[in-house]
């Protein structure tokens, strides 16, 4: 390889730094480098992480290799154990120029807890994507009993508003129709900001100060931390897309308080009934964890009503992985085969769930962004089919005639 290539594990912050360091590498005049940006979340992800390290040296025996990311953050001293890394950057330093014109230290990964502000760095586009993610959020100042992801991200901070209009002003021009505003726990944005600006007050001043961005759409919200000017956006305004995901996790108050979390089972119906009332044709997420420790059946049966209870059309389902540090790896521990078994159970659910939402969009009139020439996703981020190849970044009208396994059928309008 003569280039850069970057290697991306987790989560959408992390695909939107992937960027802003292909940007950066770019600048220093780097070649013939991989850079993997780890994830944290499971053990899964850090097993995932090791493949793709020794893949890319078994691929590229040349190649400068990077490791970087959450999981370099928390343990950096596994990776720069493995024979095939040459360098490991922490989270602050990934994000700095200086950082990929100084390759004299093999690991550099600074106390992220110390770390007060978050630098937005200016990128033009997404390699091969019809949307752009842009990082408003940093962090978090809470403590789930679950999560190692605040040890490798640090204190929650902000990005000023101006910056971030700067940043999708920039996108827009470069031919951008969709952005995805990203961060660790957005709902949490503002609080650290002169003025103290919430989530909604800062994407109705973006939408504003941007009138050429035509799709908007929001990262993972804590239900209980949702702000009345993101519900009045859900309300009133069409370039917000009618698709939320929510950072539910459980169903079961003991559970939900076990896990640490802000809300409870009520808040998150409440939530959820609210955004249906504001926009009846909303198409609901959430993440749910299966099988965290203590968990009983009958807990487990909350959480499984959860999906009907909420409306939930998209769910991200994880059997709960131990991370140790965490309060929650001292807790009981359910088995793994139970653990397994609950989450199949969950995501059983959830393509049920699934079905009957495409089910109710045939012969409806959608536009869908096209991410290659023939799919894409609609306002609602299902994903969709074309009848005949449409140029990728645009955004095709057509109507929806019918609907395979979990994709939309779309035939596109004369």
């Amino acid at each position: 390889m003569s280039g850069i290539e970057i290697v991306t594990f987790g989560c959408r912050l992390n695909a939107y730094e992937s960027e802003v360091m292909r940007k950066l590498a770019r600048d220093a005049g780097m070649a013939n480098t991989v850079i993997v940006n780890t994830c944290a979340v499971t053990a899964e992800a850090e097993r995932q992480a090791r493949q793709a390290i020794r893949k890319a040296r078994h691929s590229h025996p040349d190649a400068h290799i990077i490791v970087t990311g959450c999981a370099a953050q928390i343990h950096p001293e596994r990776f720069a154990a493995m024979a095939e890394v040459d360098r490991v950057l922490g989270n602050a330093e990934k994000l700095t120029p200086a950082a990929y014109c100084d390759n004299s230290e093999r690991v550099t990964v600074a106390d992220i807890q110390a770390v007060k502000e978050t630098a937005l760095h200016l990128i033009d586009g997404f390699a091969a994507r019809s949307r752009a993610f842009v990082q408003v959020q940093q962090g978090c100042d809470h403590r789930c009993t679950f999560c190692i992801i605040p040890y490798g991200r640090g204190p929650s901070r902000s990005a000023p508003i101006g910056r971030i209009v700067e940043q999708v002003r920039l996108l827009v021009e470069r031919g951008v129709q969709e952005i995805v505003l990203t961060g660790v726990d957005i709902t949490d944005y503002g609080k650290d900001l002169p003025g103290r600006p919430t989530l909604g007050q800062m994407a109705r001043r973006l939408l504003a100060a941007v009138p050429g961005l035509k799709r908007l759409r929001l990262s993972s919200l804590d239900p209980v931390e949702i702000d009345e000017d993101v519900f009045r956006l859900v309300a009133e305004e069409p370039r917000l897309m009618p698709h939320l995901h929510l950072s539910l996790q459980a169903g079961d108050d003991l559970i939900l308080k076990r896990m640490k979390r802000r809300h409870s089972r009520a808040d998150a119906v409440a939530a959820a009934e609210r955004l249906h009332r504001l926009r009846p044709d909303i198409a609901l997420g959430a993440d749910l964890i299966a099988g965290f420790p203590t968990e009983t059946d009958a807990m487990f049966r909350n959480t499984l009503a959860l999906v009907e209870d909420c409306g939930l059309v998209f769910l991200h389902v994880f059997p709960y992985s131990t991370r140790e540090g965490t309060p929650a790896a001292r807790m009981p521990q359910v088995p793994p085969a139970e653990r397994k078994a609950r989450a199949a159970a969950l995501r059983k659910s959830g393509d049920r769930a699934l079905v009957r939402f495409l089910a109710d969009q045939i012969d409806a009139s959608v536009e869908v962004l096209v991410e290659e020439d023939r799919r894409g996703r609609t306002e609602h981020f299902a994903a969709a089919t074309l009848d005949r190849p449409v140029r990728p970044g645009s955004v095709a009208r057509g109507r929806v005639t019918g609907f395979d396994a979990t994709t939309l059928k779309v035939r596109i309008a004369a």
